[in-house]
This record gives C-alpha cells, structure tokens and sequence, in this order.
C-alpha cells in the first residue's frame, strides 16, 4: 500500500517569520534577535517554534543560513529570489560579523577551476570564506 506523502502546511507563525525576514532586506539575524522582535511587537513566537520554522525555510530555500562559529550558533538572511546570492561567495568578518557579498573573478575562476580540474561543484549558497574585513583592519592599525 502506497504511504500518504507529508504535507508541508504553513502557519501563520511561519508566514510572520518569513515576513520579518523579508522586511530585513539583505540583513542577517540570529534566532534569539527573531524571537527578541516578536517579544517586543507582542506577538511572541517561542524560541522552539522560531528554530523549528528557520530550518525549514532554509530547506525549503527562502532562507539562507550562515554557520558563524562553534561557540556563537548561525545567522539567518532572507533569499531575494530576484536576486543572484547563490552566484557569488560570501566573506565573514570574524570580528564585527559583517556578511560581504563578492563580485570577484579571481574567486570565479576559481569555482571553474574546481569543477574543471577535480570535478567538484561549490554550493555558493553554503560557502563563506572567514576573515577579518577592511574595516575592522583598519580599526585594528589605528
């Protein structure tokens, strides 16, 4: 006999966090700012729910999430469909947490060279270089 196949529902929880993560534009935010917004907007949505909701975007591919570091959890962003993250790399400051979409070729060249020479294909949506930004540099000189 043939399994019913799961149903992907939507809640109006789910749609108030999409929302949320829309109104942020390019912005990046934890869960616990997400769960914060919704405490002070009363309109509280738990921390097991906003979790629960993020995964599923980012599987679903509304979201992206960046991994920060063992110690400090992930950030979340929402996906503009309209617009080509998916076709550039991201660099991660390690000190301020700036997010820097690359418009590079020398990174381009070497996303081909990887699927040219040892036949491997980046997922640009996961890969974030870590660094210390320009910024931040500079801060450090002064």
């Amino acid at each position: 006999m043939k399994q019913p196949r799961p149903t992907r529902y939507t809640t109006s929880q789910g749609q108030r966090i999409l929302q949320y993560m829309a109104s942020l534009g390019e912005q990046h935010v934890t869960a616990h700012q997400i769960v914060r917004h919704f405490a002070s907007a009363e309109a509280v949505i738990g921390q097991t729910t906003v979790y629960r909701h993020l995964e599923r975007l980012a599987a679903e591919g509304k979201i992206r999430k960046y991994l920060l570091g063992e110690d400090t959890g992930a950030c979340y962003q929402y996906i503009d469909q309209s617009k080509a993250c998916q076709e550039h790399f991201h660099l991660k400051c390690e000190k301020c947490g700036a997010l820097i979409h690359t418009d590079c070729t020398l990174l381009d060249s070497m996303e081909d060279h990887l699927l040219q020479k040892h036949d491997f294909q980046i997922n640009l949506l996961k890969t974030t270089l870590y660094g210390t930004c320009g910024a931040c540099l500079a801060a450090a000189k002064a």
